[in-house]
């Protein structure tokens, strides 16, 4: 085959500057295209774990929940949907940005959605930062995706 044992270069003196960067830029390009795949895959598989956890909710926690993913999702397609503290949530760079807390959790009357810390819903000296669902209608849904297109925005 007419190479060297020791580089590309037929001196056999190894690799040149150029030949070493040029394969320091590729080794990177193929460390990065792993990183996209991995984090890709784990954040389809959260999608996934956060649907098949709607699914398991009872009535009416279901159909709420379906409901509000539906408006995050298309109001701010940048979150990215996982679980947190085993109910669903949203998360902007990894961390969560709001979340949706059936009813049944905690045995209370009215579902809950709820915006950490990372939200920037803030308004003057005190804002709110969970909202009381008895139910998800047009109006409803409007209001949250507001929220949640305010929440990304800042």
């Amino acid at each position: 085959m007419g190479g060297t044992k020791s580089g590309g270069n037929g001196t056999g003196k190894g690799f040149t500057a150029e030949e070493r960067a040029a394969m320091k830029e590729r080794a990177g390009e193929l460390r990065a295209a792993a990183r996209r795949a991995s984090r890709e895959e784990k954040e389809a598989e959260a999608a996934r774990e956060v649907l098949a956890k709607i699914a398991d909710m009872p009535e009416p926690d279901r159909s709420r929940a379906e409901r509000v993913h539906a408006v995050v999702t298309a109001s701010a397609p940048q979150l990215a949907p996982r679980l947190w503290y085993g109910m669903p949530a949203y998360a902007l760079n990894g961390k969560v940005l709001c979340f949706y807390q059936g009813a049944e959790k905690f045995s209370t009357r009215y579902a809950t959605l709820g915006f950490s810390d990372e939200a920037k819903l803030d308004d003057g000296p005190t804002w709110a930062v969970a909202f009381a669902l008895t139910e998800v209608n047009a109006e409803v849904e409007a209001r949250i995706a507001a929220l949640v297109e305010r929440a990304v925005a800042r």
